[in-house]
């Protein structure tokens, strides 16, 4: 059997070193696809990459080669954000928890009333001074 002109098999290149890289980003896609936070139809890729730098002579060449890949992004989660200043000039940001900004809500894991961004109505209520309309005067 005649020798191939071309003996460089790449799952044999630097001790199987090639065939590692292949294997651990074929890997990383697996993983990516089976990620439920990406995109399932996304198409990713794995790109191998041989540079190759001739000597001056042109009878020898050094090769280093890559493999890279390019992945599907985690899919963004959305939110709304409350912003505000208060009387001192600092601003406020806080996460809209109800749905409608002020509309209180009940946690459905504590079954607390809670405000439009998640903090406790009881605490709120403490904190703050009522004015009882009716009697003119702060509680």
């Amino acid at each position: 059997m005649a020798k191939e002109p071309i003996n460089f098999n790449l799952s044999e290149v630097a001790e199987g070193g090639v065939q590692v890289k292949l294997n651990r980003a074929l890997k990383e896609v697996a993983t990516n696809i089976l990620n439920p936070n990406t995109e399932a139809k996304k198409k990713r890729k794995v790109t191998l990459t041989i540079t190759v730098s001739p000597n001056d002579k042109r009878d020898a060449a050094d090769t280093v080669i890559e493999v890279k890949t390019s992945l599907a992004p985690e899919i963004g989660v959305a939110s709304t954000m409350l912003l505000g200043m208060d009387n001192k000039g600092q601003p406020h940001v806080n996460e809209l928890k109800s749905g409608v900004r002020g509309q209180e809500y009940i946690d459905t894991e504590t079954g607390e009333v809670k405000t439009d961004t998640g903090e406790k109505v009881d605490d709120v209520e403490k904190a703050e001074k009522v004015v009882d309309l009716q009697k003119r005067k702060e509680n």
